[in-house]
């Protein structure tokens, strides 16, 4: 007999501000707690505190904080909507006394579960890295203490300080890495370039269908899910018209509302088969309750990309 693993509580918080509407919260906190249980959480419970701007020190107040602490139950995690600055994600552990997460953080625990290929890792450690290293200070005093060892007599080095050398040498040699695959995929894609066949790349909100339509059109056996970011590796298959000419058509990872500016730098190498697309096909689920919103999160995030790009809308209902 199997047993099935508990899942541990999660509490989920957001901040809202005088510029921002209560169905604009509502939809937010709705999208993480679906990423919370894509993560293997289980969502105990949803906070709002309303606030004209952020606390600098604890970003929803001290006293929200405490009045946290006294609700949420041991050995549960705490995740906020919006992404936390180090000395706020610190001293709102302290004043809550349990683990405090950010959107972000979320998401890439996700990504890291949905890595498979050595790019989709590479992209994943890089992401975390970044994120981890500004917030090594607010880890406690054991990353403080004096190493010991030949070396570390006198002044030495402190522990924190290696961390810190080694995570830096650690992102060098990833970037380098992602470097050699982005020159790789630059010589396929010109390989591609010289048989004059367009690219049509799918783009969309994660978990769209953006897969699903890949597999329908060119018939290849891909991964398809009912899950966040089922897709993280750029996949690209030929596409057979009725004309009688044909297409490569490629799918990778799909964009999402509040998209931390660390994944984006990431995965430059992956989306850069979005960047360098003849077309834009843009996948919506017209069954999600916001679509629309979907809709215009990949918009902007496809301005940004992929300026001045020919892209036509493919509605899935």
């Amino acid at each position: 007999m199997v047993m099935e693993t508990k899942r541990q509580n999660a509490y989920l918080v957001a901040l809202q501000q005088s510029f921002q509407r209560d169905w604009e919260v509502e939809d937010n906190l709705a999208e993480l707690k679906e990423l919370a249980e894509d993560a293997g959480l289980h969502v105990v419970d949803t906070f709002v505190q309303k606030r004209s701007y952020p606390d600098p020190g604890t970003f929803i107040g001290s006293g929200k904080a405490l009045e946290l602490g006294d609700i949420v139950e041991e050995d549960s995690l705490v995740i906020f909507d919006d992404e936390l600055t180090p000395a706020q994600q610190g001293n709102l552990s302290d004043l809550i006394d349990a683990p405090v997460i950010d959107r972000t953080q979320l998401i890439l625990d996700i990504f890291a579960q949905r890595a498979h290929s050595n790019e989709g890792k590479i992209q994943v450690e890089l992401a975390q890295l970044n994120y981890l290293l500004p917030r090594l200070m607010g880890k406690g005093k054991a990353l403080s203490r004096l190493g010991g060892g030949i070396g570390t007599r006198g002044p030495g080095e402190t522990k924190l300080e290696t961390d810190r050398r080694r995570i830096r040498k650690r992102i060098s040699d990833l970037k380098k890495e992602l470097e050699k695959i982005r020159q790789t995929r630059g010589l396929q894609r010109e390989g591609r370039t010289h048989t004059a066949v367009p690219h049509v790349a799918l783009v969309g909100y994660t978990n769209a269908g953006k897969s699903t339509l890949l597999k329908a059109l060119t018939g290849s056996d891909v991964f398809v899910a009912d899950q966040l970011f089922a897709t993280l590796d750029p996949t690209i298959r030929r596409w057979d018209l009725k004309s009688g000419r044909w297409v490569y058509l490629s799918d990778t990872v799909g964009f999402i509302r509040k998209l931390p500016h660390t994944l984006v730098a990431a995965f430059q190498a992956t989306l850069e088969e979005v960047v360098y697309a003849d077309l834009l096909l843009h996948v919506i689920d017209a069954s999600h309750p916001q679509s629309l919103e979907q809709k215009e999160a990949v918009e902007s995030a496809e301005e940004k990309l992929v300026p001045q790009r020919l892209s036509f809308q493919c509605i899935i209902r």
